[in-house]
């Protein structure tokens, strides 16, 4: 038996592929104070007293940074460059602010020290620290009551000798997190921000994994930020590289769904109660080697997501200029949206039941009640101070979300030389399917994918996933390249026995200050460089010199494929219907479960219900279910 997890803001969602290869799926509202608590109970349901392999997407990296809850850090650097996380690099993330915010580094300038200690940039050792240095700063982390410590000394990923001699000196006293260990990379800036970001998270995962195991007798490995998972025990200390590990399982199974139903070039749209995460792919999750989180970069292998602030949890408000705004303040799983029963703010979820689009009775199969008079108050609230309608206003709440969510597909799409319309729109998260082609008509996409377990497919993406494993090395102004791709190989053989080697390298033009990830090819290195900058920027230089900076490997062990049975069933001779609000008019929409759903292309519109998502088909669009269950909805001509 595998189960998959993903943790989410309102509901925690379960896959489970039976010894006999059925699926199974089901959701428990997430317990933001006791994650562990719904875990257990969850894994209990699914599979009682029988072993399983347990693939979890974790929020714990992730909450304990943007809620600044993580473990007391301290930073230790070489002597003089105590700033440097204070410093960073002086970029205006807000160039026409008059006022700018500063985000103050996740460590306090007191908890930062040097060591006296200095290696030159091509790793050649000018001065040791001294033992006695490091035991009067063993006291002083110790006094100051520090639980983890971050190590990034000048040049170690050249040559990390002098972490390693002051992270013997510590062992045992603090949690360690040596920069050559986390991010073997140059840019010292970047390299110091992952490796504190990893000591302040990592004693928060290590101790949340170790309860974990203590109390349920499955084997459980984490998803991580790259698409492939983990151990527990690797993942309790590269915790950095879970970061983004539940949107990750999302994008590969978007992904290997819309695959299966022969769509490569696909447009992630994964929409939850807390936030909207939307990727692209192009045959497989495009992928980047930097990220910011919270203001804050981390330089790991991580799928390029973006997120916002538009969920089915987020709350509409009316500004003090008279503005309607959504989010990305969100209800979450407590109290939830007004229409739970707990609370009074309205939300997404709220303005889609004055609209008739969610009914009382369907969510999670029909086991979830939802109140439909607090949902009308609560949009009421809002109405009243634009002096709308209820069911304008609702529509208002929507609207305003539509556009919070398009503008995040244009970053991805865009911004970066693709054309959205040459893609698919694979709609998944409970509320995906509700927007999602609304949202495809204003960006003139002509396709919406709407895959199977739509409402759990991040749970379902990290049983689809790989285990993975990514090792890299610095080499800027090394010759001995292939020494070095040896070295991470022979490190991946010991470590994952058995795993498929890839070899990947960062290059740049000679004098750029910025690297591409490209296949190595050791024959001529240059080429998939000169055919990546080309795509990405638009030209090349051949003539131009290259310079090799940093040196991947990427170990990964494949995990089987799901089998994917389909059975439909025979659509009721009268459907129910329902009035449903679409574009400024009530309609009278037929609601079917998706195992009714025509294998034919039908007219909308249309409500299509599952377990733990609902999609909405407007006039004007057609829809029908394919060979493995995915429901398929395509634009009529105009």
């Amino acid at each position: 038996m595998r189960i998959g997890i993903d943790s989410g803001g309102t509901f925690t969602d379960f896959i489970v592929v039976h010894d006999d290869g059925r699926l199974e799926t089901f959701k428990l509202r997430s317990n933001p104070r006791d994650p562990a608590s719904v875990i257990l109970e969850g894994l209990w349901q699914a599979a009682g007293e029988k072993r399983a392999d347990v693939i979890h997407g974790s929020t714990v990296a992730t909450n304990a940074l943007l809620e600044r809850k993580g473990a007391k850090t301290a930073f230790v650097t070489t002597r003089g460059f105590e700033d440097i996380i204070h410093i960073g690099r002086q970029n205006r993330a807000h160039l026409y602010s008059l006022v700018p915010i500063h985000r103050n580094p996740i460590v306090g300038r007191e908890l930062c020290f040097g060591v006296d200690e200095r290696s030159h940039f091509d790793g050649t050792v000018e001065k040791a620290p001294r033992k006695e240095e490091i035991q009067q700063l063993k006291t002083k982390l110790a006094a100051a009551g520090v639980r983890s410590v971050a190590l990034c000394f000048l040049h170690s990923y050249q040559n990390p000798e002098n972490e390693q001699i002051v992270a013997e000196l510590l062992e045992g006293e603090f949690y360690l997190s040596p920069s050559h260990f986390v991010c073997p990379e140059f840019r010292e800036y970047e390299r110091a921000s992952t490796t504190v970001i990893n000591a302040y998270v990592g004693p928060l995962m290590s101790s949340y994994l170790s309860e974990l195991q203590k109390r349920c007798p499955h084997d459980i490995s984490i998803m991580q930020s790259s698409g492939g998972f983990l151990s527990a025990a690797e993942a309790g200390r590269h915790a950095v590289r879970t970061v983004l590990s539940g949107p990750a399982g999302g994008v590969v199974g978007a992904v290997e769904m819309a695959k299966l139903s022969g769509y490569g070039k696909v447009l992630g749209f994964d929409m939850g109660g807390t936030s909207t995460d939307v990727s692209l792919a192009e045959g497989r999750p495009r992928e980047a080697q930097e990220a910011s989180i919270d203001g804050f970069p981390i330089r790991v292998p991580i799928l390029d997501i973006h997120t916002v602030g538009a969920g089915g949890g987020s709350i509409a408000r009316v500004d003090p200029g008279g503005l309607l705004r959504v989010g990305p303040e969100s209800a979450g799983a407590d109290p939830g949206p007004a229409c739970y029963g707990a609370g009074d703010r309205p939300t997404v979820t709220d303005a889609h039941v004055v609209l008739g689009r969610i009914g009382p009775d369907q969510l999670l199969g029909g086991t979830m009640h939802l109140h439909v008079d607090r949902a009308n108050r609560a949009v009421n609230c809002i109405a009243g101070q634009l002096g709308l309608d209820r069911v304008a206003a609702a529509e208002g709440i929507l609207r305003v979300a539509n556009a919070n969510m398009q503008r995040a597909i244009r970053v991805v799409s865009v911004e970066r030389g693709h054309d959205p319309r040459e893609f698919a729109l694979a709609a998944f998260g409970g509320c995906g399917g509700l927007h999602a082609c609304e949202v495809a008509e204003e960006l003139g996409i002509a396709t919406v994918l709407v895959p199977r377990y739509a409402g759990a497919l991040s749970a379902l993406g990290m049983l689809m996933a790989d285990r993975m494993r990514d090792y890299a090395a610095g080499v800027l102004g090394r010759k001995d390249v292939e020494d070095r791709f040896r070295e991470l190989e022979l490190r991946a053989a010991q470590e994952i026995p058995g795993a498929q080697i890839e070899r990947l390298a960062d290059l740049r033009y000679a004098g750029q200050s910025y690297e591409i990830t490209v296949p190595w090819n050791g024959q001529d290195p240059a080429a998939p460089f000169h055919e990546a900058h080309e795509k990405l920027y638009g030209y090349r230089d051949p003539k131009r010199p290259t310079e090799i900076v940093t040196v991947r490997v990427r170990a990964r062990v494949a995990t089987p494929a799901l089998n994917f049975h389909w059975e439909q069933r025979a659509p009721k001779a009268k459907p129910e219907t329902r009035q449903v609000y679409i574009r400024g008019r009530w309609h009278t929409t037929p609601v079917l479960h998706r195992e009714e759903a025509p294998a034919a292309k039908t007219a909308g519109p249309a409500l299509i219900l599952d377990y733990g998502s609902t999609t909405l088909i407007p006039p004007g669009w057609s829809f029908q279910v394919d060979r493995i269950g995915n429901l398929l909805i395509t634009r009529d001509a105009q």
